[in-house]
């Protein structure tokens, strides 16, 4: 009677209100659509600062240079102090970084803490939280504010609420599915990320000529609203809903499924996992190090995108900062199809390594086209950034959505679920690291030369595939002795058909 008691305690108030006889089905999508929303409005609130940049810092259009970006003197009386100065480019880099170093250091927290509380509470808490205090950078706008710190320190707390989003949203979608098309699920899924810069630019970018302070607080008000919903409908797991799931999908091939990311002769551990423990679990230390670079080089086009846009002639003409916002989404609309095509082909070839990189090493010509003929004109620049955003976010999303939940329900965690936040924020927190470090960089190299970001980038994206090295022959040699297996059942088979006769 307790445990049901409690059971009855822990579903969302609105399907106990309205009643929760549902089917495994129905919840499994109930879910797929509150935390891919919930996550939308993270990542559209984290665009904004992307979007306003160039209004806060903007730079004098004149001149051209096809290998870096040409300053004017007169340029400093526009935009919003302290970011209209020489150092404005900088300053809005350590925004970034400092955003960027709370929510990675914020992430091992948030999944420790997520796996021992209620994780629709959590969520909500983290939708909350980030939608104050981006209201409160855009306050700035209205209060007057020219303290840099003031700014800092709200994108720091921000950056820590944001933080708790991604360990929750992937540990209860793991609560609800097992491993079959995993890949494909969670690619499609995982559109949430690139509709959210999506709707971030595009939302920012309308708003910013009714002032740069409105572009955070009716995306705040959005995500409050969806925080509120998540609240009350979201079903944290088939427990919680009294579900028997034994003989359902989740159970089946939990127990049944082969660990493809296990590499020969590795033994696995069965013990309840902790910080530690997760480092140890196979292929969660390469996929981490991996997505460090690939996060990099996925913010680094998040966050200055649309200043690089607004800030390089295209076709001859420069375009406006919120034409370059607008313009900037087609990154995403690439990733969006990168992080399907990603799931789908690593679900088909059996092989999440061998797929990311991949992805990895074609995102190095994509770079290089994209910044040596992206400012031909406007069509060859929407064509080569789509396919930069396909090849960069594939892979990204690959690693943080089927990967993390592949090892967050590793053999090796002895069927402990609620482990599932943990590992998932111990691979995220180590690609925000990376996450952090790009747009620093960015903000000092770019004052100099583009082309040299663009080499970092590069840089990146062939050693995020070379960390994989170790884990892609693994998976070919299995596929080698897969197939020599096969074609050794098959000779057995045909002679025994050839004896019989």
């Amino acid at each position: 009677m307790a445990q049901s008691n409690d059971m009855m305690s822990r579903k969302p108030p609105g399907l106990r209100l309205f009643g929760s006889a549902g089917s495994l089905r129905t919840y499994q999508t109930l879910v797929l659509v509150l935390t891919f929303f919930a996550y939308t409005c993270f990542h559209m609130t984290r665009k904004i600062t992307s979007i306003v940049k160039s209004a806060l810092d903007p730079q004098t259009k004149v001149g051209f240079s096809h290998w870096g970006r040409l300053h004017a003197s007169n340029s400093l009386n526009m935009g919003w102090l302290p970011f209209n100065t020489v150092d404005g480019s900088a300053l809005l880099g350590e925004i970034d970084v400092a955003f960027l170093a709370v929510y990675s250091v914020g992430m091992f927290f948030a999944g420790h803490i997520g796996d021992r509380m209620d994780l629709r509470i959590f969520l909500t808490i983290g939708m909350l939280g980030t939608a104050i205090f981006t209201t409160l950078f855009g306050a700035g706008y209205w209060l007057n504010v020219h303290n840099f710190y003031y700014f800092l320190v709200i994108q720091m707390i921000s950056g820590l609420f944001q933080s708790i989003g991604w360990p929750s949203v992937v540990a209860v979608v793991g609560n609800w599915f097992g491993k079959s098309k995993r890949g494909l699920i969670m690619g499609i899924w995982n559109a949430h990320t690139s509709i959210g810069n999506i709707a971030g630019s595009l939302l920012a970018a309308f708003l910013l000529k009714f002032g740069w302070g409105w572009s955070f607080a009716i995306p705040s008000l959005i995500m409050a609203f969806v925080g509120l919903i998540v609240y009350i409908f979201l079903p944290i797991n088939p427990e919680v809903m009294e579900i028997d799931i034994d003989s359902g999908e989740f159970n089946c091939e939990k127990d049944t499924v082969k660990e493809h990311l296990l590499e020969p002769g590795q033994e696995v551990k069965h013990k309840a996992v902790g910080f530690l423990e997760a480092w140890r679990i196979p292929g969660v230390a390469p996929f981490a190090l991996c997505l460090f670079f690939s996060k990099l080089v996925a913010y680094t086009f998040l966050y200055w995108l649309p200043f690089y846009i607004s800030h390089t002639r295209i076709g001859g003409e420069y375009l406006s900062d919120a034409m370059a916002g607008s313009l900037s989404t087609i990154f995403d609309v690439g990733g969006v199809l990168g992080g399907v095509l990603a799931g789908h082909i690593s679900d088909r070839l059996n092989a999440r390594a061998i797929t990311a990189a991949s992805f990895m090493y074609c995102a190095i010509p994509a770079l290089f086209l994209y910044r040596t003929y992206g400012s031909m004109s406007i069509v060859w620049n929407i064509c080569l950034m789509f396919i930069t955003g396909m090849f960069v976010n594939g892979p990204y999303a690959l690693i943080t959505t089927a990967v993390s939940t592949d090892l967050g329900t590793h053999s090796s965690l002895n069927g402990n679920s609620r482990a599932l936040a943990t590992v998932t924020a111990i691979i995220d927190g180590t690609g925000s690291v990376g996450a952090a470090i790009g747009p620093l960089l960015t903000g000092y190299i770019s004052s100099k030369s583009w082309s040299a970001v663009f080499t970092m980038l590069m840089a990146a994206a062939l050693l995020a595939g070379l960390l994989l090295t170790k884990l892609v022959c693994a998976e070919l040699k299995g596929k080698v002795h897969s197939n020599a297996s096969k074609d050794a059942t098959d000779s057995d088979t045909q002679g025994t058909y050839s004896n019989e006769v």
